[in-house]
């Protein structure tokens, strides 16, 4: 290979990843992404809007069990209202699985939620997969679904 070679080939790499963009192995992703998603579980268990704002991809949707869909804007809405308040927010110890393809990453894990929302109490478990997407500015959280609620143990 000659210069101009390597030359061609180390300017299409620059091209395909962006100025500025570093490429992690998948396993620093997953690391990433995971990381993420636990400070994303923690904000929301805080109402900390902020911090949900800066996770949230801009095209956010979370589709519920029941098919019920919520965008960014609600999630961060209901975050500022304080309409939810949590008492647990946490993945369940050792259930927590990222996955990576690229510039998608899949966390999927067992949520324990206990709030009260309107009066009313709450306390459950469900399954949830969190999709994030690489972007310039780093991982975005861009699609959530969760499972209805597990049956009691």
């Amino acid at each position: 290979m000659n210069f101009s070679t390597i030359g061609a080939a180390l300017t299409a790499a620059a091209l395909l990843t962006g100025p500025g963009m570093v490429v992690a192995s998948p396993e620093q992703d997953r690391a990433e992404i995971a990381a993420i998603d636990t400070k994303y579980q923690e904000a929301v268990k805080r109402n900390d809007a902020e911090t949900m704002a800066k996770i949230l991809h801009e095209d956010f949707i979370l589709v519920l069990g029941t098919g019920t869909t919520h965008t960014r804007a609600d999630l961060l809405n209901d975050a500022r209202t304080g309409r939810i308040q949590y008492e647990k927010q946490d993945e369940d110890p050792g259930t927590q699985v990222v996955r990576v393809w690229g510039d998608t990453g899949v966390v999927t894990a067992r949520l324990w939620l206990k709030y009260v929302l309107d009066g009313k109490a709450f306390d459950r478990r469900l399954w949830f997969s969190d999709t994030y997407v690489r972007t310039p500015q780093g991982w975005r959280y861009v699609f959530g679904q969760a499972s209805l609620a597990l049956p009691k143990e």
